[in-house]
C-alpha cells in the first residue's frame, strides 16, 4: 500500500462518527445489570464498516452482545495486522448528561469518549482509508470487541477466530508506544465460622473478625513483599480487596465472610504461583488467629503481556508516530 498523506483523514468525518458513537448507550451490563449493553453500537459499527468498502461481520458472543470483525483484503496474500478495540463501557453514575457528546473547546465530552470510542473512531477512518486506497498484499482487520470493562469475553471469542500477525490495541496513550501491560487474576477468600446468638459469646466464631487477619496478611503482602519484585516497564505487582460480605443480622455471630480480591499481575507470573500466594495469606493469617478455616478459589484470570521494543510492530508504530508527529515516542507499559 502507498503511504497516506494525512489529507486523507476527514476530520469532519471523523468526529461526526465519534459523535455518534458517544450517544450510543453501551454500557457493560456485566458491570451495571440491566444497562444497554453493545448490540446497538456493533449493529452501527458493522454498518458503517460495510458502507466504506470493507467486509464486516458480527459474531455473537452472548446473547445480545456480539463483536464485529471488518477486514480489508490485499490482491495478494501477506501478513495480516489488526486494530483492536472494545466498544463497552463503565456506568454513568453521577454524570448529568452522559450520551450527548457535546463538544465545546475542540474537545468532545460524553461517557466512553476517551474510553475507547476515539479509539474506535480512529479504526473505522483508517479500515476507510485503506478500503478506498487499496492493499497490495496482505490484510487489516478491523477487531470492535465486547466485555472489555469485565471479563474480556469479546476477546477470548476474537482469538478463537482471528489469528493475525500483529495487532495493535488502539486504546489512549497519548501516542506513546505501549508495550506492556499487567495481567489480572480475580480470587476469592471463604473464611468460615460459627453461628450462634449474640448472647452466647462462647458458642459463635465470628467469621469477619477472623477475616480481618487476613486483610492484615494481605495488607503486608502488597506494601512490603510485592514491591520487591519490580519490572522495568510495569513497575510492581499489586493485590488489593475489592468486594467483602458476611453476617446474618445484628444479633447473630457470622458463619461466614467471603473477600474478593484483584491482583495485578506481571509477565511470567502464573495462576498456580498466585493461588500459593494467596494460601500463604491464609496461613499467616492463620497464625495470628488460631484455629481460622479458610478456603481461596481463582475466579478469573488474562495473563500480563510484555512485546520486545525491537519487535517490528513496535518498530513501525515509533516509525509512523515519528513520521507525523516529529520526534520520539515513549515506550511505555
Amino acid at each position: 500500500m502507498p503511504p497516506v498523506s494525512e489529507s486523507a483523514v476527514q476530520p469532519g468525518r471523523l468526529t461526526d462518527l465519534l459523535h455518534r458513537l458517544v450517544t450510543t448507550d453501551s454500557v457493560n451490563p456485566s458491570l451495571i445489570p440491566g444497562a444497554s449493553g453493545e448490540g446497538t453500537i456493533a449493529q452501527l459499527l458493522v454498518a458503517e464498516c460495510r458502507a466504506s468498502g470493507m467486509e464486516a461481520r458480527l459474531d455473537e458472543v452472548a446473547p445480545g452482545r456480539p463483536n464485529v470483525v471488518a477486514r480489508v483484503r490485499g490482491h495478494r496474500p501477506g501478513r495480516t495486522l489488526m486494530f483492536n478495540g472494545h466498544m463497552d463501557t463503565v456506568g454513568v453514575e453521577g454524570m448529568r448528561d452522559p450520551f450527548d457528546g457535546t463538544i465545546a473547546g475542540g474537545r468532545l465530552y460524553g461517557r466512553g469518549a476517551f474510553d475507547m470510542k476515539g479509539g474506535l473512531a480512529a479504526m473505522l477512518e483508517a479500515g476507510r482509508i485503506v478500503a478506498a486506497t487499496g492493499l497490495d498484499r496482505g490484510e487489516l482487520v478491523l477487531a470492535f470487541v465486547m466485555d472489555e470493562e469485565y471479563a474480556s469475553l469479546g476477546t477470548a471469542d476474537l482469538i478463537r477466530r482471528e489469528r493475525p500477525d500483529a495487532a495493535v490495541v488502539t486504546e489512549p496513550t497519548a501516542l506513546d508506544v505501549c508495550a506492556g501491560h499487567r495481567g489480572v487474576v480475580w480470587a476469592r477468600i471463604v473464611v468460615a465460622g460459627r453461628a450462634a446468638h449474640g448472647s452466647r459469646f462462647a458458642d459463635g466464631d465470628d467469621a469477619i473478625v477472623r477475616m480481618g487477619h487476613v486483610l492484615a496478611a494481605l495488607d503486608r503482602l502488597d506494601r512490603e513483599i510485592l514491591p520487591r519484585r519490580p519490572h522495568a516497564l510495569l513497575r510492581r505487582a499489586s493485590i488489593h480487596a475489592s468486594t467483602i460480605t458476611g453476617g446474618l443480622g445484628l444479633s447473630t455471630y457470622p458463619d461466614r465472610c467471603a473477600l474478593e480480591v484483584e491482583r495485578r499481575t506481571l509477565p511470567g507470573e502464573r495462576d498456580d504461583a498466585i493461588a500459593a500466594e494467596l494460601r500463604r495469606v491464609v496461613e499467616e493469617a492463620r497464625g495470628a488467629s488460631a484455629g481460622l478455616d479458610a478456603t481461596v478459589e481463582i475466579l478469573l484470570s488474562r495473563p500480563a503481556y510484555e512485546i520486545d521494543a525491537g519487535a517490528p510492530i513496535v518498530q513501525a508504530l515509533i516509525a509512523s508516530i515519528r513520521g507525523v508527529r516529529g520526534g520520539e515516542p515513549g515506550i511505555v507499559g
